[in-house]
């Protein structure tokens, strides 16, 4: 079992970056120290210099531990990189991403590197998948730590992974075009950092569900204009909210009200107009109901908040506060659709949703295809929010798959007409899901067995 200390040592070796705009990053090896949260872990800091780094940049780098649920011990080679990325007003920040590497791959081969955004869905910084992923974490109700179960299957691919801080270093959950910074600055630090083995040529995918297809969207829309270097062939965008404004005001009262009073919570730290609002009309148990989103997990917001109506914490009516232009200003800037996605993408959507309106991805799906983006909508009949990620997974990486091979989109894009759950090969891929993930639970070593070759 972890222990109690600390590792608080990385400043003894911290280097600030050359006129040269070069960086020596520091490496530290694995230790049995219980992970800092990274509000206390001086691993998450900036370095002075930033702004003269180029994006992709590896800060520092540290071997780590993962533990399925922060307990179960896995035997996974993973090195967390700290490196330059880009705000979502075009300015340095540094961000973290956790790259696990497969183990079934002959030196020298070039192989797959997926980025996967988990659904942090929160502030606290319990939800960063670097640290909710990590052996001795404390995260409960973190929802990384449920998805590192998809992420076994990437790896039993034997494809590498990059698992992105997407939320940068506040955890600013909505945020435009950060998100899609963060991912593809952490593939270019995964291909920057040479004991990785990543090949500059290597085929790159994109995947996440929900938040974490918010972010995979926004990469999408933004790799063209800011990585173009980077070899992206797939995108898959699992309920990729499409319209953060519409969402919330559908959500706000319901079972799920947290998730969009996460979402205020974490927009006010970066719209000033926004703060204004909530200072000026927020009641006062408001405002320390907001404060308390902060801390939060995902799932603690969600059943703390269940069936809360934000009009309960304002002194006006809330349709009164949603009309004010300067909401709907931040409303409108934070939605997707601005850009085309350059590589094809498979949109991932139930209709039965009761999270995301199927509409609003109808709607997304639209704009990209008018767009001239090559779009596979898997518009499921059947499945609902929460059930269609892990019985999709099987498609989804058939399709990343094809892509990675270089195969016509058109080639098999009639089996993502079928509803998941009338699909024999969806039951398939499941059992090996099954089998990868009693791997995971039982802290054995993943070997590769893949799931994509039961989607045929």
């Amino acid at each position: 079992m972890a222990t109690e200390e600390y590792d608080i040592s990385i400043h003894d070796e911290e280097r600030s970056v050359p006129a040269t705009g070069s960086f020596d990053a520091p490496h530290h090896d694995l230790t049995g120290r219980r992970p800092l949260l990274p509000r206390d872990d001086p691993f998450y800091e900036t370095v002075d210099g930033l702004a003269d780094l180029a994006p992709g940049t590896v800060l520092r780098s540290r071997d780590v531990g993962l533990a399925f649920l922060g307990v179960i011990p896995q035997r996974i080679a993973a090195v967390q990189l700290s490196y330059r990325t880009t705000d979502m007003n075009g300015d340095p920040m540094a961000a973290v991403t956790t790259v696990l590497s497969p183990s079934s791959r002959p030196p020298g081969e070039v192989y797959p590197i997926v980025s996967y955004q988990c659904a942090i869905d929160a502030i606290a910084g319990r939800c960063f998948p670097s640290y909710a992923l990590r052996r001795g974490s404390k995260a409960l109700g973190a929802l990384p730590q449920l998805e590192f179960l998809l992420i076994a299957a990437l790896l039993a691919e034997g494809w590498a992974v990059s698992i992105p801080d997407h939320e940068g270093p506040r955890g600013l959950w909505g945020l435009p075009r950060e998100p899609g910074y963060c991912v593809l600055d952490g593939i270019r630090a995964a291909i920057n950092h040479a004991p990785l083995n990543v090949a500059g040529s290597a085929p790159v995918g994109l995947w996440g569900y929900s938040g974490g297809g918010l972010a995979s969207a926004w990469a999408a829309e933004m790799y063209a204009e800011y990585a173009p270097e980077l070899d992206v062939v797939g995108a898959v965008l699992g309920s990729p909210v499409g319209d953060l404004g519409k969402t919330y005001e559908r959500l706000n009262g319901s079972f799920f009200s947290g998730l969009p009073a996460l979402v205020v919570g974490a927009l006010t730290h970066v719209y000033p107009e926004l703060q204004r609002v909530i200072e000026t009309h927020a009641t006062p148990a408001g405002k320390k109901s907001l404060a308390r989103l902060q801390k939060m997990t995902t799932v603690e917001a969600v059943v703390r908040f269940m069936f809360t109506d934000m009009a309960s914490m304002l002194d006006r009516p809330l349709e009164e506060i949603l009309a004010l232009p300067e909401v709907r200003e931040v409303f409108d800037s934070i939605r997707l659709g601005r850009s085309t996605p350059a590589m094809p993408v498979l949109i991932v959507q139930a209709v039965n949703d009761r999270i995301m309106s199927v509409d609003d991805i109808d709607e997304l799906a639209r704009l990209y295809s008018e767009g001239g983006a090559s779009v596979t909508y898997h518009r499921d009949r059947f499945s609902e929010h929460m059930l269609l990620h892990p019985m999709s997974a099987p498609m989804a990486l058939r399709w990343l798959q094809d892509r990675f091979d270089g195969r016509p989109v058109r080639e098999n894009r009639l089996r993502t007409t079928w509803p998941t759950l009338l699909n024999p090969a969806t039951y398939q891929g499941m059992a090996r899901l099954v089998a990868i993930s009693a791997k995971v639970v039982g802290g054995r070593a993943i070997a590769r067995a893949p799931l994509s070759v039961f989607d045929r």
